[in-house]
């Protein structure tokens, strides 16, 4: 069962996936939210009654328990008659919800602007466009008056308010100041008085060439400052209106961008603006086209390709001709051998606007490869996201191109129906085959693209299966086309290859099928080596680009190397885990002794994402139901993990191992007839 998240950005809410959850009256809500606020810290019941009552009525307290029950009935429905409730808990004089710290948008929006803070310049704007997207209104918005709401509701909105000032900083200082102008006229329509964001918006509007607007802007601060507030503007407002004045150079943008994808970007849309019209057709499909050469070049060409992607497709959708559309979002065909998004929210719109457009075309087969494009479009976009729809438009553009005997078609199908290829484990031998069509189709066609992708893939697959001498030898084929033809980011996925071969050395202990259950010497020399490996690999992806690959991988793959060596799972709760953080959460909570909320998380465990991790998840679910002695738990991963058996858990990644599948079953069969 999916876990509970809670929404208090807003009206406040429970969900249990896509499905709201009835949670009765206001002051069930009240209870909710009070608890939310607490932040999984206990709230007596005295003081519930203090803050849902003016003047409590006599049976206040057995009231409060009344809608606690309510409560726990609605978000554990499934829970047995009498069973402790593990989510929101009894404990002392009051009631906690032991809330996971991604399960509350508050929570998360809190974290998300925090890691804004660390990331480089370039990456923390869309960060926090992320972090404001978890806004659906005013904080615990119906409890607008509650006394107990009232700091909590205070501190969030200036928080929005920075992040919404502070991504705007942001885009100025990296000479996209257009991008800023829109977004602050709005805050400053509900905010008029904030003198940061007038500040910031007549900067922004300077330095795209709008002199005019930038005074008159200061000229309408000026004067809401004096008529609402009696003030007169602070000293960088009267700065920045001198400098404009003077057109002092200090204000000018930043010079041309550092990073070479960037150069490129801004040159090659400076020429293309002195020669094709903004807003015809030809400049928007020749636009995709820009982007797809530059996504393939990593690092910043692939953040630069999904920043300006969707403003191509939006673009195209305006024009409300839904051929030119299907041309648009179909022509970015850029090959993907990882299961996972970089941008969820960009892929979301993607698939949005790409059903869209397939409800919208014609009927006949003068459409087909429109079609198949905008499926094959949704398969790939629908990475990582178990629901049938990706699995079913990977078919269907799979089919069509098949039909019409188009090999680039073909290879960008087959591209969406790897994607779909990991709904279950022990699908290796299916993506070795769709790997070696594509080898064969970008050989015989000049289809480079592709041709790497299917050496990756078959990479890939071979040492999931075990057979690594042809893992390497695809390995060493891929490296030699990403030199021929200049692909950076092939580089990256070799070298985490190499950590992975030095993890399974023949030297190293844990080579059995036992590994799980066996121990290993702490000072082993292939252990710090195969460590060393993946610390280097992971360096290699700081500015590569990709945000779903880099986040939590390398703590994953160090905890991999430990439960593979049949060592005791080590895991630092203050490493970026990224989306496997609840697969860490038990052995975090057992290494403090905190066994009966270690097995809280560990049945609060969704079932792992059908991407590239699938086994290594059920691995890491296993390691820690061996350790609870959790039956439940360890029969779910033997039925995941037994279709996989024989293979490397983790290896179809070509990244990590979490060692033998055989190994972990033979230890779950152990422990189950024990």
């Amino acid at each position: 069962m999916e876990a509970v998240t809670f929404g208090v950005l807003g009206a406040v809410t429970a969900g249990r996936g896509p499905d709201v959850l009835a949670l009765k009256g206001p002051r069930h809500r009240a209870v909710l939210a009070r608890l939310i606020l607490a932040r999984r810290r206990v709230v007596p019941v005295a003081r519930l009654v203090e803050d849902l009552w003016e003047a409590p009525p006599p049976r206040a307290v057995g009231a409060v328990r009344t809608f606690v029950g309510d409560l726990r009935r609605a978000l554990e429905p499934d829970r047995p008659p009498r069973a402790p409730a593990r989510l929101l808990v009894t404990e002392g004089p009051g009631y906690a919800l032991r809330a996971a710290p991604d399960a509350v948008d508050a929570w998360r929006f809190e974290a998300a602007v925090t890691e804004a803070d660390r990331l480089p310049a370039a990456q923390a704007p869309e960060r926090l466009r992320a972090a404001l997207g978890e806004w659906r209104g005013p904080a615990y918005a119906e409890f607008g008056t509650e006394d107990w709401a009232r700091g909590e509701r205070s501190r969030l909105t200036e928080l929005r308010l920075r992040a919404v000032e502070r991504r705007a900083e942001l885009l100025v200082e990296l000479g996209r100041a257009a991008e800023a102008v829109p977004d602050l006229d709005a805050h400053l329509t509900e905010h008029p008085w904030r003198e940061e964001s007038w500040r910031l918006l007549a900067l922004a509007l300077y330095r795209t060439g709008r002199q005019a607007d930038a005074l008159a802007v200061l000229r309408r601060a000026r004067a809401l400052l004096a008529g609402r507030l009696g003030i007169d503007p602070g000293p960088r407002l009267r700065r920045l209106e001198a400098g404009i004045l003077a057109q002092d150079p200090d204000l000018d943008p930043p010079g041309e961008p550092a990073d070479a994808a960037a150069r490129l970007w801004a040159r090659t849309t400076e020429a293309y603006d002195r020669t094709v019209a903004a807003g015809s057709r030809a400049r928007l499909e020749s636009t995709v086209g820009l982007l797809r050469g530059l996504a393939v070049t990593g690092g910043g060409g692939l953040e630069a390709a999904r920043e300006h992607r969707m403003t191509a497709v939006q673009a195209a959708e305006e024009t409300g001709d839904a051929e030119l559309t299907a041309r648009v979002i179909g022509a970015y065909d850029v090959p993907a051998n990882w299961t996972r998004g970089d941008d969820p929210e960009l892929a979301r719109r993607i698939v949005a606007a790409a059903e869209r457009t397939l409800a919208a075309l014609p009927q006949d087969p003068t459409a087909d490869t429109a079609r198949c494009r905008l499926l094959a479009t949704v398969a790939l976009e629908s990475r990582g996201v178990r629901s049938p729809r990706g699995p079913r438009a990977a078919a269907e553009a799979e089919e069509i191109a098949r039909r019409l005997d188009d090999p680039a078609l073909l290879a960008f199908a087959l591209n969406g129906v790897f994607m779909q290829s990991c709904t279950r484990a022990g699908l290796a031998p299916r993506r070795d085959a769709i790997g070696a069509e594509l080898t064969a189709l970008g050989a015989r066609h000049g289809l480079v693209n592709h041709e790497v992708l299917g050496h990756l893939i078959r990479l890939q697959a071979r040492a999931a299966l075990a057979d690594l001498t042809a893992a390497d030898a695809h390995a060493r084929a891929v490296d030699r086309l990403a030199e021929r033809h200049e692909r950076p980011l092939v580089g990256v996925f070799t070298a985490w290859y190499r950590a992975l071969r030095e993890a399974l050395s023949a030297d190293a202990p844990g080579g059995s099928a036992d590994a799980p259950a066996g121990s290993a010497d702490e000072s082993d020399g292939s252990h710090d080596s195969a460590e060393a490996a993946y610390r280097s690999a992971a360096a290699r992806l700081d500015g590569a680009g990709m945000p779903g690959l880099e986040r939590g991988l390398l703590p994953l793959a160090l905890l991999g190397l430990r439960l593979a060596r049949g060592r005791p799972a080590r895991v630092d709760p203050r490493a970026d885990w990224g989306p496997y953080r609840p697969w860490a959460e038990p052995f975090a909570l057992l290494a403090e002794g905190r066994d009966t909320e270690a097995r809280g998380a560990l049945r609060a465990l969704p079932e792992p994402p059908p991407d590239l991790l699938y086994e290594a998840l059920c691995c890491a679910e296993a390691a820690a139901a061996l350790g609870l002695g959790d039956r439940p738990a360890l029969r779910r991963t033997y039925d995941r993990l037994l279709p996989a058996a024989g293979e490397l858990a983790g290896a179809g990644s070509g990244l990590l191992t979490f060692g033998p599948v055989d190994g972990w079953l033979a230890a779950i069969r152990r422990a189950l007839d024990a």
